[in-house]
């Protein structure tokens, strides 16, 4: 079982789910599967500067799952990289905030994503341009499990593992869960740790919806001196809301109809507005 979600895990679906009422699209399962990821390592362990978001020697975080974006974007407004009040323009023609994150638009955005399977590979080259400049910068990527089908995955993975770049850290949001049905059923990961052991990583697991956990482990990084570290976070589709943990309808949802957001609001426990 995944941990329970603590208060700011709440109050951050509900600001979600308000600002998907605006857009009535989205991709909700994911952005619900990998938010507390992404909420530690902007709390808690990325070294950045809202003001000056471009800082050379800022930690890089690249969204190579790029539908959760949702999840990246409230996090980057709590931090002050834009205006709250863009979050309530979200795919819409007067926003800067598309249904994936894109660099160069939305400040704080490392890379423009959702071409899945690019994400890890512009992480590595991040990486190795810090070692290059002799820079002590942090790189993380974050990825799907279905994402973890495209063979661009691998490829950076191998040169990754070559280069022992050990301030790199892959992170897989596990859901189990791909666009249209089970990992298991359209393509299986396992053995997922010995894979990325495979290919020169330091592998290990953890809860993804466990916060103190989480925190934790970043802040052990790196696992190994002389290896990239891969983190594999068990999770949930669309934690939080029963209506659509695990269901694949919720996947990208283009119309979201009031009666699913009532549905959507009682199962997180507040009442819609």
């Amino acid at each position: 079982m995944s941990a329970a979600l603590d208060q700011r895990a709440l109050e951050q679906r509900l600001e979600i789910l308000k600002i998907l009422e605006f857009s009535r699209r989205g991709h909700i399962g994911s952005t619900f599967s990998l938010l507390e990821i992404v909420r530690v390592l902007y709390d808690d362990i990325l070294r950045i500067d809202p003001k000056n978001p471009l800082w050379p020697d800022r930690d890089r975080f690249v969204l190579s799952k790029g539908h959760g974006s949702l999840s990246l974007y409230v996090n980057l407004a709590e931090k002050g990289f834009f205006p709250k009040d863009e979050l309530f323009r979200f795919c819409k023609f007067n926003g800067i905030l598309g249904g994936h994150p894109e660099y160069g638009v939305v400040p704080g955005v490392e890379a423009s994503t959702g071409a899945l399977g690019h994400g890890l590979s512009i992480a590595v080259g991040m990486a190795l341009a810090a070692r290059i400049d002799r820079k002590g910068y942090k790189v993380f990527a974050l990825m799907g499990d279905g994402e973890c089908d495209e063979g661009s995955v691998w490829e950076a993975a191998l040169s990754a593992g070559k280069h022992k770049l050990s301030h790199l850290t892959a992170i897989v949001d596990y859901n189990k869960m791909q666009s249209y049905g089970p990992i298991d059923e359209i393509q299986s990961l396992e053995p997922f740790a010995d894979k990325w052991r495979a290919f020169g990583f330091a592998a290990t697991e953890v809860d993804g919806h466990d916060v103190d956990a989480l925190r934790a482990l970043f802040k052990s990084l790196p696992l190994d001196p002389g290896k990239p570290t891969a983190i594999i976070a068990h999770t949930v589709k669309g934690k939080g809301m029963s209506c659509i943990e695990g269901n694949p309808s919720w996947h990208h949802k283009t119309k979201i109809t009031d009666a699913e957001f009532d549905q959507l609001y009682a199962d997180l426990g507040f009442p819609r507005k």
